[in-house]
């Protein structure tokens, strides 16, 4: 099913080819007044950043057309109250109202049934309607590809309700675009919000002043100003996924996205939180259909902060610290990582995140430090921070300090109390909010206090060539891949080249597990490993119940910890009997007859939902699934086959 929105400009999908499998070395940066004094300088100042990062974009065959390129400041109130007392209606004050830009279909009737849905939602949230006002735009200045698929771009005032706090306006205003955009698959919203704005588009740095005119009026001022220069690796350049979105500009790629939009939305039946009540329902799903890997991000994100954590603390759970193995670590800031583990899996693969929620900016890299990141602070307390140095032109007796970002390190600007808040701060702050350490050692489990069991699985070493044959193995795979491994601790090295046949083509049985391939651009990163990286990565895993991530309570770390993925036999027959605290485990075999084909294939498979469900329902909370014991007669449900029948029959 195509979940694409309408407005996108995909192109379709036509044989082999899914636009949404394309495969971004970007340029992000930010501008930033420390006191929080809004001026057109700072808009001008990120606008320059944007175009002298112009070199990290891409065009196409229109040399006009680029990748993407936008800017997202903080709502302009003086210079909105002056345009929308032209069109006949007054705006309230600033905190009390909020402004949403809209890509919009252009053929007029739509668009008109467009803008009354959005009104009926606005509506119902219990927010009022103020008006609307067309932004003014300059497609001559833009290529002919890129205005092929421009949308109508107008901008939606709406009022506060009456008693709503700015923060309470903030998520009423998020129930209502998560509304419309499940209604409105054909319209999207780059920002609804009462405290910033985007401008966005397929467009190329040097284009976006020039296209949004207003940008240049000098009653748009800003204490700060995100810009983003697009380089579509991952995602097929189009008007809506053109960066910044509502909270970050990112530079970089989400290598574990497939895994972590799964598990969002596994979360989804679980999730709570006091800010919503019932309202938490109309913001399903979390994460967004047809967005790239940053919308994603992005989508997770503004969850989190909307529920009620702080930015820093949602952009540490998201992309985390090289925690597990620095021994140099405080142990109590590596238990706030630790208890976070356990409610979420990081966002990981190489990235520089620049964020914002209005009031607060900052940057994030990921923890191998793969994606540039450099700062500047000015003597009048201008920040500046970028993919790269000499964004802009600084004199060096203007310079208070500089540096670059650290692998997995934290620079933030807070514009409500006027300050620079170091890493060391922010992380102080975070893991001092609760006993974490002590609800590590009061709720997490691991192998080691596991009974050790009275008998384990003895290794059956005369049928090892024929359960080889079984599941897939080949002479090759032995001595090229196994071998290797064994003895020396080597991954196998592959390269952008590899010519390795596809599965699906061979005339020969593959293992299932060869049919699927890797779904990041391998060009942009280099070979890592848990060996030769043990620094910055770990294989440890942690198995128990999903909870809610919206909330943090001594049970969210009931987990059982394990190492890594490889478990003896011992390991298993400890996790065969466990039975401590919620955990009772319990044995599932996933066999097919072999008579019966690919239509007991398919009973087999409901069969082995049918019996998960029962042990769910039983109190079981671990379940394991067994090949072992395959013979003439039953051979065994290929592992990862079984393993997303069930989890998805869970889910």
């Amino acid at each position: 099913m195509d979940t694409h929105p309408v407005i996108s400009g995909l192109p379709s999908a036509r044989g082999l080819y899914q636009p949404g499998l394309e495969h971004d070395a970007c340029g992000i940066g930010f501008v930033s007044q420390v006191q929080g004094k809004a001026s057109h300088d700072i808009i001008v100042k990120g606008i320059q950043v944007l175009v002298n990062l112009a070199h990290r974009g891409a065009c196409g065959c229109d040399p006009e057309t680029g990748d993407g390129a936008g800017v997202l400041i903080q709502i302009p109130h003086r210079f909105f109250a002056r345009e929308c007392g032209r069109l006949g209606f007054t705006l309230p004050p600033p905190g009390e109202y909020g402004v949403g830009m809209t890509f919009l279909p252009v053929e007029p009737h739509v668009r008109r049934e467009c803008e009354g849905v959005i009104e009926r939602v606005v509506r119902e949230e219990g927010l009022g309607v103020l008006g609307w006002r067309d932004t003014p735009i300059d497609s001559a200045a833009i290529g002919r590809v890129a205005r092929g698929s421009q949308p109508y771009i107008q901008q939606i005032f709406v009022a506060r309700g009456r008693g709503m706090t700015e923060e309470q306006l903030e998520r009423r205003l998020y129930v209502a675009r998560k509304r419309i955009e499940a209604a409105l698959p054909d319209c999207y919203l780059p920002s609804f919000s009462a405290r910033t704005i985007v401008y966005k588009g397929l467009l190329l740095a040097p284009q976006i002043a020039k296209f949004y005119p207003e940008l240049s009026d000098p009653e748009v001022v800003s204490a700060l100003c995100l810009v983003h220069q697009r380089f579509s690796t991952n995602t097929f350049p189009t008007w809506h996924l053109a960066h910044p979105y509502r909270y970050i500009a990112h530079n970089g790629e989400i290598n574990t996205l497939r895994g972590n939009v799964n598990w969002m939305h596994a979360r989804q039946s679980v999730l709570e939180s006091p800010l919503f009540g019932e309202d938490l329902k109309k913001l399903f799903p979390v994460i967004q259909p047809g967005g790239s890997d940053s919308a994603a991000f992005d989508n997770a994100l503004e969850l989190l902060v909307m529920a009620g954590r702080s930015l820093p603390h949602a952009m540490a759970m998201l992309i985390p610290e090289a925690w597990a193995k620095n021994p140099h670590m405080n142990p109590q800031k590596r238990a706030f990582y630790e208890y976070h583990a356990s409610l979420m899996e990081p966002w990981d693969g190489p990235a520089a995140v620049a964020f914002t929620d209005g009031r607060s900016i900052g940057a994030v890299l990921d923890r191998n430090g793969l994606r540039p990141a450099r700062y500047l602070v000015t003597n009048d307390d201008l920040v500046i921070m970028a993919s790269e140095a000499g964004v802009l032109p600084v004199k060096p007796e203007d310079v208070k300090r500089k540096g670059r970002l650290q692998p997995g390190k934290m620079l933030l600007v807070d514009t409500v109390e006027g300050r620079i808040v170091s890493d060391r701060e922010i992380k102080r702050s975070l893991y001092g909010r609760n006993p974490y350490q002590l609800w590590l050692k009061e709720n997490q489990i691991s192998l080691d206090q596991l009974a050790e069991p009275q008998r384990e699985h003895a290794a059956d070493h005369g049928t090892l060539v024929r359960r080889q044959r079984a599941f897939g193995y080949t002479s090759e795979d032995l001595r090229m891949i196994l071998g290797p491994m064994a003895q020396k601790g080597e991954d196998p090295v592959g390269s952008m080249g590899a010519d390795t046949p596809l599965a699906c083509l061979s005339d020969q049985p593959q293992p299932l597990f060869h049919y699927f391939k890797q779904l990041f651009a391998q060009v942009t990163n280099p070979p890592i490993d848990p060996i030769r990286e043990e620094m910055v990565m770990s294989l440890t895993s942690y198995i128990g119940t999903e909870r809610n991530i919206l909330a943090e309570t001594p049970q969210h770390c009931h987990t059982l910890k394990l190492p890594h993925p490889i478990l003896t036999n011992r390991d298993l027959e400890k996790l065969r009997r466990v039975s401590q605290g919620d955990f009772l485990a319990t044995t599932l075999p996933m066999f097919l007859p072999v008579a019966e084909g690919a239509a007991g294939l398919e009973r087999a498979l409901n069969g082995l939902c049918r019996r998960a469900s029962l042990a769910i329902q039983s109190g079981y909370t671990l379940l394991i699934l067994s090949d072992r014991g395959i013979d003439e007669e039953y051979a065994a449900i290929p592992s990862l086959l079984a393993l997303a029948a069930v989890h998805n029959h869970l889910v």
